[in-house]
């Protein structure tokens, strides 16, 4: 009987998930762009940070937490990886790290917020 309810559950979860999306890792610089319902209306709202911390990796149940900075202040928010409301993510650039959880970033102001930039070598560029 149980394992008739786990596999039920692992079915809806395969389907809810969104093949489309880029590969994330924990340094990436990232625009969310959010569908946000107020009222009767909605809207698309862009988020963009640096992934801080990604949870439960790219399963159903997966997610990430992007940090930046407004005016001075820090602000993370948290997504669901294969959230529907979640209409695209596009990586801006991919920084240098060397942990798995960049909460240090939280007591950092500034300049020193920044992750050095992954540069990659393409062949045949023109």
């Amino acid at each position: 009987m149980i394992t008739n309810i786990g596999k039920a559950i692992r079915d809806i979860e395969d389907r809810q998930r969104r093949p489309e999306l880029p590969p994330l890792k924990v340094g990436l610089k990232v625009r969310v762009h959010f569908t946000i319902t107020e009222g009767d209306k909605s809207r698309i709202q862009v988020f963009e940070g640096d992934i801080i911390r990604i949870k439960h990796g790219n399963s159903a149940r997966g997610t990430f937490t992007v940090r930046k900075l407004s005016f001075g202040v820090g602000v993370e928010r948290t997504f669901p990886m294969h959230s529907p409301l979640i209409a695209t993510i596009e990586v801006v650039r991919e920084g240098r790290t060397r942990r798995a959880k960049l909460y240090y970033l939280r007591d950092r102001v500034g300049k020193y917020t920044r992750l050095k930039e992954v540069i990659t070598h393409r062949k045949n560029e023109a």
